[in-house]
């Protein structure tokens, strides 16, 4: 007979720390999850204090999120004012005037049994100029400014893609805040003044806020950003600096007037010590330069960011200061930590709300009682230590692979790289080959765009592929490019599906 431990173990308070698009999307997860178990949910937030807010692409990881609330896609993008992210487009990383884009999919169609990359090669070493690029469909959509839902069936590993979305983060957390307060998630508007721990093991026990009042809980969840008012300052939790390996340490955010038609994918540009994004928004843009204080001042930072818009700006950029790296610890006693609270990396792949998720998730697969079992908590932490750092390896061979002049480049190119990235760009160079970790948010195809769009290429090719006929092999891949364009012809532009998408919303309403 199973035991599931007595009524008096049971949580029954959690306590969210902090409200914006972590706290917000916790409160809303944990609610639906916990409903009818009788657990009481807090949220504490303060009106006076912003938030970070410079996350707003994201990947696909966010459509099932909100999918497992009961939110179609077209709700969604209608509340958060969303556009459509099939990929990021990548430009002047290797050098001036070249680009690349990384998709949410697949590349070619494997064959007997070897996979797509290693023909594209054979290919290329023979000549072919076609970009990997040309063979995915979610690519070719970015690039043509097209966007469409996949099909339930594609028929062949061709027609295999994904899609994201780009929106409003605050839009978003006032999403989800509608959700979890018809949950029952109660709300407080306040500051905390103090965190009362318990004197016989350290454990979190109340917060006293400037109203006087004190709120007990048997779970923290510290969504308080950068301060980690909670994991950090009040546990102590140590930050592990990453900043020898990802150089940029700030950035200038800004929002401009919308220039011409969105496109399908966001673009990150390099710039002199960084690189700059575009987020295509349905009535204006999210801009940012992520930059080296240490190779830049601010002034030429922000002014280089300016020049380079191509919108209007519609306010005055806004200065962020960053330390890439993690606490220690993701967990502490009876405390999470979430989104910035437990870490931060550079948006360049648009991670941070993906890492807020996978934590909301994880957190719901091991929800604990109150004895606080070690053996969870150690789960929890060996998980989101190891989902973090093959994010970081990930954003590193950015840097590394650059092939692009100036000091900040030179210093990225030079600089020594974690062991693990290492492991993994030797065994590709020898082989073609994937090394897979265990809780991997980036699969074998995105990091085959990346090795592509940098030309790190292997120096062998799978021997199989020696008998595989070259002119009937360029019939093949020719065969697949034209099949893909005409695919990508008969599907709407960006706008054209934004349109379809507001009106599947309309009809969601009325239902």
């Amino acid at each position: 007979m199973v035991n599931g431990g007595s009524a008096a173990d049971a949580i029954e308070r959690v306590v969210i720390v902090g409200g914006g698009t972590a706290g917000w999307m916790a409160a809303a997860a944990l609610s639906a999850h916990l409903a009818g178990a009788g657990v009481a949910i807090t949220l504490i937030e303060s009106s006076d204090i912003g938030t970070v807010g410079v996350g707003e692409a994201t990947i696909p990881t966010i459509r099932r999120f909100y999918a497992a609330l009961g939110m179609s896609d077209a709700e969604v993008m209608q509340a958060c004012q969303a556009t459509a992210k099939l990929g990021i487009r990548f430009v002047d990383w290797l050098r001036p005037g070249h680009s690349f884009v990384h998709p949410f999919g697949r590349f070619g169609q494997d064959l007997k049994g070897l996979d797509f990359h290693h023909y594209w090669l054979k290919a290329r070493a023979a000549g072919e100029p076609a970009p990997l690029d040309d063979y995915s469909l979610g690519a070719l959509l970015a690039r043509e400014g097209h966007a469409t839902l996949p099909a339930s069936d594609p028929g062949s590993q061709l027609g295999i893609f994904d899609w994201a979305l780009h929106f409003d983060a605050a839009l978003f957390a006032q999403h989800m805040r509608r959700f979890a307060e018809k949950m029952g998630v109660t709300r407080i508007d306040a500051r905390i003044v103090e965190v009362r721990q318990r004197p016989e093991d350290g454990f979190l026990d109340s917060l006293v806020l400037d109203s006087g009042a004190s709120i007990a809980g048997d779970l923290f969840v510290d969504c308080s950003g950068f301060r980690s008012l909670l994991l950090g300052e009040t546990l102590g939790i140590d930050y592990a600096d990453w900043s020898h390996w990802l150089l940029c340490d700030g950035a200038f955010a800004v929002q401009s007037e919308r220039a011409g038609p969105p496109p399908a994918c966001t673009t990150v540009t390099a710039r002199s010590a960084g690189w700059q994004w575009r987020i295509p928004l349905r009535t204006r843009e999210g801009n940012g330069l992520v930059f080296s204080s240490r190779f830049q001042s601010d002034d030429d930072a922000r002014k280089e960011l300016l020049a380079a818009m191509p919108g209007k700006p519609v306010m005055e950029p806004r200065r962020l200061r960053f330390t890439p790296g993690r606490r220690a610890v993701a967990w502490a006693k009876n405390c999470v930590g979430l989104g910035l609270a437990s870490g931060f990396l550079e948006p360049l792949e648009s991670t941070s709300i993906a890492l807020i998720e996978t934590g909301i998730e994880r957190l719901k697969q091991l929800f604990p009682d109150k004895s606080f079992d070690p053996a969870v908590i150690a789960e929890y932490n060996e998980q989101s230590a190891e989902e973090i750092e093959r994010v970081r390896d990930f954003l590193i061979l950015h840097y590394k692979l650059n092939g692009r002049s100036g000091a900040f480049w030179q210093a990225c190119r030079a600089m020594d790289v974690p062991d693990s990235l290492n492991a993994k760009l030797a065994l590709w160079r020898a082989r073609g080959a994937f090394v897979r970790y265990r809780w991997e948010m980036f699969s074998p195809a995105s990091w085959l765009a990346i090795y592509a769009g940098f030309e790190d290429l292997p120096t062998r090719l799978d021997p199989a592929v020696a008998g595989i006929d070259s002119d009937q092999l360029a019939r093949s891949l020719a065969a697949m490019r034209r099949a893909l364009r005409e695919t990508v012809a008969d599907t709407p532009t960006h706008q054209e599906f934004l349109e379809i998408m507001d009106g599947a919303a309309a009809q969601g309403r009325a239902a």
